[in-house]
């Protein structure tokens, strides 16, 4: 699923990676010297390659052409540790892949004449309501295509290892909802939105009076055999599941992951079972052809969308990242492409159905855009097979250095995503340049002016343009095609960045934000099996530019407490957005935005050095934090409750022993570091120091 990146980071810009203007053509070597004879032998190639790019743990991977898998394999082990062969049986999480499914099962409930997709939400949701009046203009259409306003990542306890049954994400997400706001008008553009999937779950589940999980194995799964596919509602054998690490050096297996709004991205399947399941979808055996073709019709352009993005990787349908996916759309080809991304897990299902083909690739570690790469150029290998050529052209549009007009200076200036802030400097010699914060090192690129209104490198391989839109927002547009050695290459061509407006503030606001400056936050309201403990999700920090006056990122400071939403990127730009505030709860002070809390670090005591000392989860259920203070060295032995977990983080914040993932109770505490114990209500730790 494309929101949280593989590792979170621990600054609030906010838990996401920033995007870069241009994917790098990373340098691999090729799997084999000569190319293969075979198509299966290119697959395995192909599937090597992008294991090598992602530095994946395992890959597997499966063709399907004309209704049956053709090609499949695996590379990579299992286990880093346990004497097991990796096989065509072993499951992987599919991530947001789970998308096409929920919207395969929406498509379902319209056949059967029970939804309407212009519709809206709250025809079948009547419970569905917002602080944001606009919400009511949603449509069940807006959730499957992006465009539904939603600012995106209200996924508290979502993100879990071993626990299938914890239900709150998707109890309390209707809460949470409650006292949002929109980013945006309803179908204003569609911008990458988990929040909207898991809406249209809800849906689905409202308007038919099952579960999501039978849903999907009623009406998708059973009609095509397919008994590799499950959601963490399901009895399955776990240990099919491919074994997945915290880091690429570690050794210790992590808990299987069970991601909680499971129409969002929850759904585990084999290779050939996902290539399958979109071999179904090509050749209606579970959908009418009009459904299908209403799936893959070109749902982004009906909101605000940039001009020359014919080869971006992103072309929203209903459930599709892409419904032209470059380079076959230069080639005549309708490609269909989705891609999913957990903590863990990474996977890539490219279409052809003019072809009838689809392409699976799924990794333990990795990453979805070489997975996709590798499904592509699998299925490029598999046309050749047939004597159709799929070629490329990776060249930028033609055009020449030329004379800059003078009032393209005035767009210099500050420009924001949701996940960080860039600085654009146009001077009137023509050239433009970009510069990183600090904080993520502070690298700057210059482009030079040419014929066409862009600014070029001087190799001619990065275009970036700054467009004023209808909606009198200037945008950094953004141009460049990657070729990847022994996959299919990428095009970025999209809207990354919008130009932020000056804002002044108060000096009470500017002098209560600078007090928080650099100041570090803990999770709260997270269970004690959520992946975001080990992963870095658990720490935040109010980190502002002081090259950008009254912002906090791209969210503008509206008063001592409140830094609100202002970005509205189509794409991904604007993805998880949120409104930031800080309020006060029995004296401790919390940051909150989309539903996430998170605790003045401050606030944490040191732990008790003594002995023996317990430590009881209040009524709230908040996470109890303890700095390690004179404890440090000291050996930490916990006695767990039923329902309940500790965590143990060294100075820089990296998890040195945890009784959930790792099955720790006693620990050395590291000097500087940080101690959590998370559990239900007033469940209790008994704590032994030695």
């Amino acid at each position: 699923m494309k929101t949280i990146g593989k590792k979170l980071t621990v600054y609030l810009m906010i838990l996401a990676i920033l995007v870069t203007w241009a994917t790098p053509a990373l340098a691999v070597e090729s799997a084999v010297e000569q190319a293969p004879a075979s198509l299966a032998q290119l697959a395995q190639n192909a599937a090597e390659t992008a294991m090598a790019y992602g530095e994946a743990t395992s890959i597997q991977y499966a063709l399907w052409q004309d209704g049956e898998i053709t090609v499949q394999g695996t590379a990579g082990v299992y286990s880093k540790t346990e004497n097991r062969l990796l096989t065509d049986d072993n499951l992987y999480g599919i991530g947001s892949i789970s998308k096409i499914y929920t919207t395969a099962a929406m498509m379902k409930l319209q056949e059967q004449g029970k939804v309407r997709l212009d519709a809206p939400v709250t025809t079948y949701l009547p419970e569905f309501t917002m602080a944001d009046p606009r919400y009511q203009e949603i449509t069940v259409r807006m959730l499957l295509n992006h465009s539904s306003g939603l600012m995106g990542g209200t996924t508290v306890n979502a993100y879990l290892l071993a626990d299938p049954l914890e239900d709150s994400a998707t109890q309390d997400f209707l809460d949470r909802l409650a006292d949002q706001r929109l980013q945006a008008d309803p179908g204003a553009y569609s911008v990458y939105s988990n929040d909207s999937f898991t809406l249209a779950q809800l849906v689905i589940e409202q308007v038919s009076g099952m579960s999501f999980s039978d849903f999907l194995h009623t009406y998708l799964t059973e009609p095509l055999e397919l008994d590799a596919t499950f959601t963490p509602r399901d009895t399955f054998d776990t240990s099919l599941l491919a074994k997945t690490y915290l880091t690429g050096d570690d050794t210790r297996a992590l808990p299987w992951e069970t991601f909680a709004v499971i129409g969002t991205g929850g759904i585990y399947a084999t290779a050939s079972d996902l290539a399958t399941f979109a071999g179904g979808l090509c050749d209606q055996s579970l959908l009418t052809q009009a459904s299908f073709t209403a799936m893959s019709s070109e749902e982004y352009l009906r909101g605000m969308w940039p001009e020359d993005s014919e080869d971006d990787a992103l072309a929203y349908g209903l459930g599709w990242d892409n419904v032209h996916m470059f380079p076959f759309n230069q080639n005549g080809i309708q490609a269909l492409v989705k891609g999913g991304d957990t903590l863990v897990y990474h996977a890539g299902l490219v279409v052809l159905p003019e072809y009838h083909m689809a392409a699976a690739v799924l990794s333990s570690g990795g990453l979805s855009t070489y997975n996709q790469a590798a499904a592509a150029q699998i299925l490029i290998d598999a046309l050749a097979e047939q004597g159709v050529q799929v070629a490329a052209d990776l060249s930028l549009p033609s055009a020449q250095p030329a004379s800059m007009p003078a009032s393209l200076t005035e767009l210099s200036g500050s420009y924001g995503s949701s996940t960080g802030v860039v600085r654009v400097d146009v001077t009137p010699d023509g050239q433009l340049t970009l510069t990183m914060p600090a904080s993520l090192g502070g690298n700057s690129i210059s482009l030079q002016y040419y014929s066409d209104g862009s600014f070029r490198d001087a190799e001619n391989s990065v275009l970036v343009k700054l467009v004023r839109e209808e909606n009198g927002q200037t945008y950094l547009y953004e141009m460049a095609y990657s070729p990847l050695t022994g996959l299919a290459p990428v095009c970025s061509a999209a809207y990354y960045y919008e130009r932020l407006p000056e804002n002044s503030t108060d000096t009470a606001t500017s002098a209560a934000w600078q007090s928080r400056n650099g100041k570090l936050y803990l999770m709260a309201n997270e269970t004690y099996t959520s992946a975001l403990y080990p992963f870095g999700g658990a720490f935040a920090m109010v980190a502002l530019d002081p090259t950008v006056d009254g912002y906090l990122v791209s969210n503008p400071l509206s008063d001592a407490n409140t830094a609100l939403a202002f970005v509205q990127i189509p794409g991904t730009g604007s993805r998880d957005s949120g409104d930031i505030r800080i309020l006060e709860e029995d004296g401790v002070e919390y940051l909150e935005s989309n539903g996430s809390r998170y605790q003045d670090a401050g606030a944490a005591e040191t732990i008790y050095t003594g002995t023996r000392s317990f430590c009881t989860v209040g009524q709230k259920g908040y996470a109890r934090w303890y700095q390690v203070g004179e404890a440090a060295g000291k050996t930490m032995t916990v006695q767990l409750p039923e329902a309940g977990g500790f965590y143990v983080y060294d100075a820089n914040f990296q998890l040195v022993a945890s009784s959930w993932v790792f099955g720790d109770t006693t620990v050395v505490l590291p000097e500087n570091g940080y101690i959590v114990f998370a559990g239900a209500p007033d469940s209790q730790f008994q704590i032994s120091m030695s």
